[in-house]
């Protein structure tokens, strides 16, 4: 077994591989960029090596700085995590050629599996079920319009090295043939330094469903059942789940038996992944094969009870897998949801800055057989750059079976607090309640179909509402009975504490009647809650500061997210967000007198809706512009989005030239 290993990453899959690291007495390095001076992986690693600037280009992607980093520091291994060099045939060669072990499977199988176009035509010839196309490299955009007719619309345009999503577009005419070449070449050559495409048939409705694989170098291969990653969103996955819930026994052991077939026709070793587009008939095809840890790993673990990380270092020491595919078993439910640092009201734009605020849910086991597991990169007062991936962190929840699991990852979400960016836990609480997704109605079109116009919030109703009224009063009664004791104490007198108010929100005001019922059992204290409100009785300990309000209402557990916003209550719960403004009777009368202020017209200004880099501007001042033509071109976390005209006009000014850094909200353009 090795004494060191370096881990060739960031963020939580470097946490993640370090804390098993540790937990088999094993010594860890952890390199970093200069943007990742003081986080959390260096923290944690025994020892850290900086490799080089900020851009991954220059720092974790530089082969050469990581063998160093290895000789420098001693360490026998390196764990590519995913991502970056996880795939590199290259990288695999040079750790080799410099006597240090590589955790992850031989060169032959990642060249082999890493390049699409090969991996497809392997998986041909082990008999393996692959979608039509053409494998065959695409020189220019002429030959990509010619192949598109030829394998008939819609078709998939993938970077042959690609990953994540990235490089990846669906075309369903001419038009978006040409572009989607252009972008997913330039995508894939700034994402992998490689802007080799191909072009497959796209399925409709189908399901993205995979298989995880362990293999040793003894010849032993075993598939630890499916994870269902239907829900994405532009080929990103954002929830997976294990098993499926669309698999039957017979499905799951035909996928089983062709995945193991491919990793053994290409001597694979370590964990890795094989992917499959699977039809409304339970039809499936080969997609892909990453040959390193996937980043929905965890719920594969929580199902089966096996460390993969574990596994793969195990492995790459030459040790011979503990078990046989009878022994394997698939034991509850689990659930992943990606938190991202994105805005998902504003087309899931990225969003980079500090976290003010990072709580993340309580882990471990719960009182209904359920479990939590975050897997995460970050500290409260971390920095989100980008430079990199958005991903936060990963939420994971274990249950006895599906439902169990997903009010287990509900309850997770409400307890996960993050202020300072935006981030997509609303979102994410919103897919978890949909009626298809509680139906396991799952394809990958899922959130294009049910969110059509995009992401703008869930406002409050029903019981939710009621809840969230009757949280909000007893807020205000907490904040004022500081305040009555804060007065007390310096002007001699307490403030007198009403018990009618009304809670004003955007669409109505709620009268509510709040009264003391002494000591919650165990929770803190006791409020009986009438009115707009229902009838209620709300325990809990919260006071002033805190971000989160934990107690019980009508005797249910609850968890809501709290902000003050001046004399206003932003509450958060279930993905639904309240305005809350709590008043006297009087008080609300008055204030509904006020006159509201009308925000500024941006409409003649084209604004960046992230932070990033303009990589090309495509009109001048003067130049009249027609609806949906092209404006510009930034570029945040390794995601290129185009930035197009909402509707005839000519430019009246240039704000921001090509090669320009933008922040959120920042001019481009000014239309006449």
């Amino acid at each position: 077994m090795f004494d060191k290993i370096l881990i060739a990453n960031r963020g939580e899959i470097a946490c993640r591989i370090i804390k098993t690291a540790r937990r088999m007495g094993i010594a860890t390095v952890a390199v970093y960029s200069e943007a990742d001076a003081g986080t959390l992986h260096v923290e944690l690693a025994d020892e850290a090596v900086l490799i080089g600037p900020p851009a991954a280009a220059e720092s974790y992607l530089v082969i050469e700085k990581i063998v160093q980093a290895c000789k420098d520091s001693g360490a026998q291994a390196v764990h590519p995590g995913f991502g970056f060099l996880a795939e590199n045939a290259g990288f695999v060669e040079a750790l080799e050629a410099a006597g240090i072990a590589f955790i992850g499977p031989a060169t032959r199988a990642i060249a082999a599996m890493g390049d699409k176009i090969e991996s497809k035509k392997l998986a041909a010839e082990a008999q393996v079920s692959t979608v039509p196309g053409h494998m065959d490299l695409i020189e220019d955009a002429e030959q990509a319009l010619r192949i598109s007719r030829e394998v008939g619309y819609p078709v998939m345009i993938k970077a042959s090295a690609g990953g994540g999503g990235k490089g990846m577009r669906i075309a369903r005419d001419d038009d978006e043939a040409r572009e989607g070449f252009r972008s997913a070449r330039s995508e894939a050559k700034s994402s992998f330094a490689d802007d080799r495409v191909f072009i497959e048939k796209f399925i409709e409705e189908p399901r993205h469903i995979e298989i995880q694989v362990l293999a040793d170098t003894q010849g032993n291969a075993v598939y630890l059942g499916e994870r269902e990653c239907s829900i994405q969103r532009r080929h990103q996955k954002v929830i997976e789940e294990a098993p499926s819930p669309f698999l039957d026994e017979e499905t799951r052991a035909a996928m089983g038996t062709q995945a193991v077939a491919l990793a053994q026709a290409v001597d694979y070793r370590s964990a890795g992944t094989v992917e499959f587009i699977v039809d409304l008939d339970r039809n499936f095809y080969f997609l892909e094969m990453n040959t390193r840890i996937q980043v929905e790993h965890p719920v594969t673990e929580m199902i089966t009870g096996l460390d993969l990380v574990e596994w793969m270092i195990r492995v790459a020491a030459g040790e011979k897998l503990g078990f046989s595919q009878d022994q394997i078993s698939l034991n509850g439910w689990a659930m992943e949801a990606r938190v991202y640092a994105e805005d998902p009201t504003r087309n899931f734009m990225p969003s980079i800055g500090r976290l003010v605020r990072y709580i993340e849910p309580e882990a471990g086991g719960l009182e209904n057989g359920c479990s939590v597991r975050v897997d995460s990169g970050v500290v409260e007062g971390s920095e989100i750059s980008m430079f990199y991936d958005p991903m936060i962190a990963k939420l994971v929840t274990h249950g006895p079976d599906r439902p169990a699991a997903i009010a287990a990852m509900q309850a997770a979400l409400d307890g996960f607090a993050i202020r300072g960016i935006a981030q997509n836990t609303s979102f994410l609480a919103a897919v978890l309640a949909h009626e298809r997704f509680h139906e396991g109605r799952l394809t990958t079109n899922f959130i294009a179909e049910e969110f059509p116009d995009g992401f703008h919030g869930g406002s409050p109703a029903g019981e939710t509402l009621a809840r969230l009224l009757a949280v909000a009063v007893v807020l205000q009664r907490v904040w004022d009975a500081r305040e009555a004791r804060i007065s007390g104490q310096l002007a001699g007198r307490a403030k007198t504490l009403g018990d009618d108010w009304v809670v004003v929100t955007a669409e109505d005001n709620h009268p509510v009647t709040l009264s003391e019922a002494g000591e919650g059992e165990g929770v803190g204290d006791a409020y009986q809650v009438s009115g707009a409100a229902g009838d209620r009785l709300v325990e809990s300990a919260w006071r002033p500061g805190e971000a989160l309000f934990r107690g019980r209402i009508d005797g249910r557990p609850a968890t809501v997210q709290v902000d003050r916003r001046g004399p206003w209550w932003q509450l958060t719960h279930g993905g639904a967000r309240l305005e809350a403004l709590v008043l006297t009777a009087r008080a609300a009368e008055l204030a509904a007198r006020m006159p509201r202020k009308e925000p500024p017209d941006l409409s003649r200004f084209l604004l960046s809706p992230m932070p990033g880099l303009l990589v090309s501007l495509a009109v001048g001042a003067g130049q009249e512009v027609k609806a949906g033509e092209e404006l510009a071109v930034v570029e945040a976390m390794k995601m290129e989005n185009v930035l197009r005209a909402q509707r005839d006009g000519v430019v009246a000014k240039v704000h921001a030239e090509a090669g320009a850094s933008l922040a959120v909200d920042q001019a481009i353009l000014e239309f006449e």
